[in-house]
């Protein structure tokens, strides 16, 4: 969804590094002209545009001593477009940026392992330790990749601490978010992007939590989404949540927040199984926290449960677990909350299971 100021954030301030000190503004954003997506083109790269990002989330669970274990994980694969380098000769310009990030939630375990990248994309063998294919969904950043082939995408990370190493299958066709998407994402034009969802993907595959290696099958959800645009300046941070729901349906919710907490855009769709995507006109989407988790690190307080108001119906929203905060400055320069998280009815039933993310509470989002 709207994770698109992380990764144009990092541009700014690596402007120095990559083009020997020298800082040029960046240029204004166009509107994003409405345009049919074509696949599997659309599934790649798109670096003529300023950011980009594929976003993979999932639950997952594993046959553990009689009683399954349950996990989140989240490996997201970033490409930002450096301005400064474009007109650099130079093999060595960076002109395009490469970073990930990936966590592991062990809910039994009570904790969230994560771990980030980063890395200048080339098309230079000897030089390239990341790339992002313009064919299909192909992305990899030294030995962490995720890739399409057909209708299953693989994503292998192998960190230290833990490693993810997951088919992921389409049972459902793509969710073209906003209007054939093009999705808006602020009260001007120009804040917009082309996104689109795989929601209810068949997991398979293997977790590592340090020397345990665990078989696990679970659904996942991924977001592609690439834009020019920048963020608001009265936005400081976004909540936004990507539910696959037992009944086999999708649900995205999503706001952009004032300083004041106001909802600055807001938006999502429903999708029910089998059935065709509504998408929310904005002003429909509430978003009411009802619980705080206040984080050691940071000491943002993060709203953990929500209830969330859409024209699909009414939701309450609960974290898995409340410490799921992400400390991302090595790479996109941001401290967020991004989280395994249930969804229920009215009546408190277990409706839904899937991600929430929340922006802008550590400090507001900063483009400078």
């Amino acid at each position: 969804m709207t994770h698109w100021p992380l990764a144009a954030r990092l541009p700014r301030r690596a402007l120095l590094a990559t083009a020997g000190g020298l800082c040029l503004p960046l240029p204004a954003a166009l509107a994003l002209p409405a345009r049919p997506l074509q696949f599997p083109r659309d599934h790649g790269s798109h670096p003529d545009l300023r950011t980009e990002w594929w976003y993979l989330t999932g639950q997952a669970m594993a046959p553990f001593g009689g009683q399954p274990r349950r996990f989140g994980f989240q490996v997201t694969f970033f490409r930002s477009r450096v301005d400064a380098t474009q007109r650099m000769r130079s093999a060595l310009a960076a002109k395009q940026l490469i970073f990930a990030h990936a966590a592991v939630t062990d809910v039994q375990g009570g904790r969230l392992w994560h771990d980030q990248r980063i890395a200048r994309a080339s098309d230079t063998a000897e030089l390239g330790q990341a790339s992002a294919s313009t064919a299909d969904t192909d992305i990899r950043l030294r030995d962490w990749s995720l890739q399409r082939e057909g209708s299953q995408y693989a994503a292998r990370v192998d960190s230290a601490e833990f490693a993810i190493d997951v088919q992921c299958r389409a049972t459902q066709p793509l969710l073209l978010q906003g209007e054939q998407g093009l999705s808006r994402k602020g009260p001007e034009a120009a804040q917009a992007s082309y996104y689109y969802s795989q929601p209810q993907l068949a997991v398979r595959g293997h977790l590592r939590l340090g020397s345990q290696r665990f078989p696990v099958t679970g659904r996942a959800w991924l977001d592609h989404e690439w834009s020019e645009a920048l963020l608001h300046p009265q936005a400081v941070g976004w909540d936004w949540i990507g539910m696959n729901l037992l009944d086999g349906g999708a649900l995205t919710a999503f706001r952009l927040r004032t300083a004041d907490g106001r909802a600055l855009w807001d938006g999502g769709s429903y999708r029910r199984a089998g059935g065709p995507a509504t998408t929310f006109p904005r002003g429909t989407v509430r978003f009411e926290p009802l619980r705080h988790w206040i984080s050691p690190l940071s000491q943002a307080r993060y709203p953990v449960a929500w209830r969330v108001h859409t024209p699909a119906g009414d939701f309450t929203l609960r974290a898995v677990l409340d410490a799921q905060e992400l400390d991302s400055r090595a790479s996109t320069g941001a401290i967020y909350w991004e989280g395994l998280s249930e969804l229920l009815d009215t009546q408190g039933r277990l409706i839904g299971r899937g991600y929430l993310e929340m922006t802008g509470y550590a400090r507001p989002l900063r483009l400078s």
